[in-house]
């Protein structure tokens, strides 16, 4: 009993030592002088925006980019422009059917002056005068000839020039369908250097080829819709003005018809 009294006086003075200890060093630290480094705040600065560079293309290099076909579209071009300048001037009733002309012409034949005929004709050969050529050629062979078969001879003559006429305005026509096969033709070529410089090794491939080939299967077509569709709407037009022409020739070729005929009945 002594023993375990002795044991626990030992062990309480063992803890009291121990929390003496305890509260000095909790005493001493907070004694010190410690202080944590102030924290500052500062504002973040805006990100700078840098200039982004302009994508624009000029005419050089879209010209550059579409390599050989953009001379092709650009003779292509000039020939539609100079062909329509051409059927400007030429699908006119002073170039086609003459006024002057035709009333020259009926009032030769009604003199029966078939000389003075000839002379007018070859003196301006419009299609117009074509046609009473072809009707002089058959009463020189023929000077009885039956009416209907001198009709026929200058309806026939009068479909050659009709279709002359027409077939003038299908080059603009031909233009129009061959210029967006040829912008074809360098999109074509343009993919395949584009997706060549890939397909050889990917890892060496180089941007910039990349980029022509791309470009020059943009730019090709565009050009050669720009060359097109100016030609398509040339065509449209020149087409219902040849028809007008026609219709106006068809005209004085049958007021010429009847005129043989009135002769041929005397």
């Amino acid at each position: 009993m002594k023993c375990l009294l002795t044991f626990t006086v030992a062990v309480t003075m063992t803890m009291f030592v121990m929390a003496q200890e305890t509260t000095a060093k909790i005493e001493k630290v907070e004694s010190s002088d410690y202080s944590a480094p102030p924290v500052t705040m500062t504002a973040e600065k805006p990100p700078v925006l840098m200039p982004v560079p302009s994508s624009g293309m000029s005419v050089g290099d879209a010209w550059n980019y579409g390599g050989w076909i953009m001379w092709v579209l650009a003779v292509g071009s000039i020939f539609g422009v100079a062909l329509a300048l051409y059927l400007l001037w030429t699908l006119r009733t002073n170039q086609i059917a003459p006024h002057q002309q035709l009333h020259a012409l009926l009032g030769a034949i009604g003199n029966d002056d078939l000389a003075a005929v000839r002379r007018l004709c070859e003196e301006r050969a419009t299609p117009l005068a074509l046609i009473t050529l072809a009707a002089l050629d058959h009463l020189r062979h023929s000077p009885n000839a039956d009416p209907i078969l001198l009709r026929a001879d200058m309806e026939a003559a009068g479909a050659r020039q009709a279709e002359a006429i027409q077939g003038q305005t299908q080059w603009l026509l031909d233009l129009s369908v061959i210029a967006p096969m040829l912008g074809l033709l360098g999109t074509v070529l343009g993919m395949l250097k584009a997706f060549g410089s890939v397909a050889t090794d990917i890892a060496s491939a180089k941007p910039v080829v990349l980029a022509a080939g791309v470009s020059q299967a943009i730019v090709t077509t565009i050009f050669g819709l720009l060359v097109a569709i100016p030609a398509m709407i040339a065509y449209a037009y020149f087409r219902r003005r040849a028809s007008r022409q026609i219709t106006t020739l068809e005209a004085g070729a049958t007021s010429l018809a009847v005129a043989f005929s009135s002769r041929l009945k005397k």
